[in-house]
Parts: C-alpha cells; sequence; structure tokens
C-alpha cells in the first residue's frame, strides 16, 4: 500500500535528485523508496560477500584533471583512425 510522505530537502538537492532520476527515467518516488529499502535492510546481500579492490579503490572520484572541452569521441575517433591505419 504506498503512502504519501511530505520532506523538506534543500531545492538544489531536490534539482539535481530530478535530473538524476530522469536520465534514468525513473520517478525520485521509485529512487527514494528503493534507498531507504537499501539502507534499512537488515537482510545480508550477495552485494556484501564482495570485496572492493584496491585497483577499483584506487580510481579517483569527484574532481579530476579532464578539461571541461574534452571531447572524448573526437578523441576515440583519434585513437581507431591511428590504431587501425597501422594495420
Amino acid at each position: 500500500m504506498d503512502t504519501k510522505l511530505t520532506l523538506k530537502l534543500d531545492k538544489d538537492v531536490i534539482a539535481v535528485a530530478k535530473e538524476y532520476a530522469a536520465k534514468q527515467k525513473i520517478s525520485l518516488s521509485w529512487m527514494f523508496e528503493n534507498y531507504l529499502r537499501a539502507v534499512t535492510s537488515t537482510e545480508k546481500t550477495d552485494f556484501d560477500e564482495f570485496e572492493i579492490s584496491d585497483f577499483v579503490k584506487s580510481i579517483p572520484v569527484g574532481k579530476s584533471n579532464i578539461p571541461a572541452d574534452f571531447d572524448y569521441k573526437k578523441e576515440r575517433q583519434d585513437y581507431l583512425i591511428e590504431k587501425y591505419n597501422s594495420l
């Protein structure tokens, strides 16, 4: 049975969350419900069995040194052209 819940949150957080949910093609309600379900679950899941590798831990999160105007599509295209032209 669904029940309505009213929350008071920072408007910037709400805006970012709505944008994220839209990109994922899910509702904000679904996202929030599943988050609450995950953090309140007392059952052990398969994910609890996995240990995060040192390599994954070494991947930087957040700010990076990638320029804002970096064109990954062009870089990939240049890489593939160079790779297959050398064959």
